[in-house]
């Protein structure tokens, strides 16, 4: 994913719209945003057009700042930042209890 910026959203929900290296639109949920040495990363979902979860698996986009001066969505070419990043939100997801 190259690009991302809040598109609208359902409910509450921050929704981006997000274009891949092919040039295709994919919409996608925020689910959490983590500020960790100095970096923003996103939590995102893929959805579809009514704001429904298409898949249970998340991507990870690191926040950047393109020529413009405009803030982007990009993919975390380092492994090992990507890993640490992922047990980050792994471990929080984890402690966050769906029961009413």
């Amino acid at each position: 994913m190259e690009e991302g910026i809040p598109s609208e959203e359902f409910e509450g929900t921050e929704i981006y719209t997000l274009t891949d290296e092919d040039d295709n639109e994919l919409n996608f949920a925020l689910l959490g945003t983590l500020e960790h040495e100095g970096a923003v990363y996103k939590a995102l979902i893929p959805v579809d057009e009514e704001g429904n979860e298409e898949s249970e698996e998340y991507v990870i986009l690191k926040c950047d700042i393109d020529e413009n001066g405009e803030e982007i969505l990009v993919t975390i070419e380092d492994d090992e930042e990507f890993d640490r990043i992922a047990d980050i939100f792994d471990d929080g997801f984890a402690d966050i209890s769906y029961d009413d």
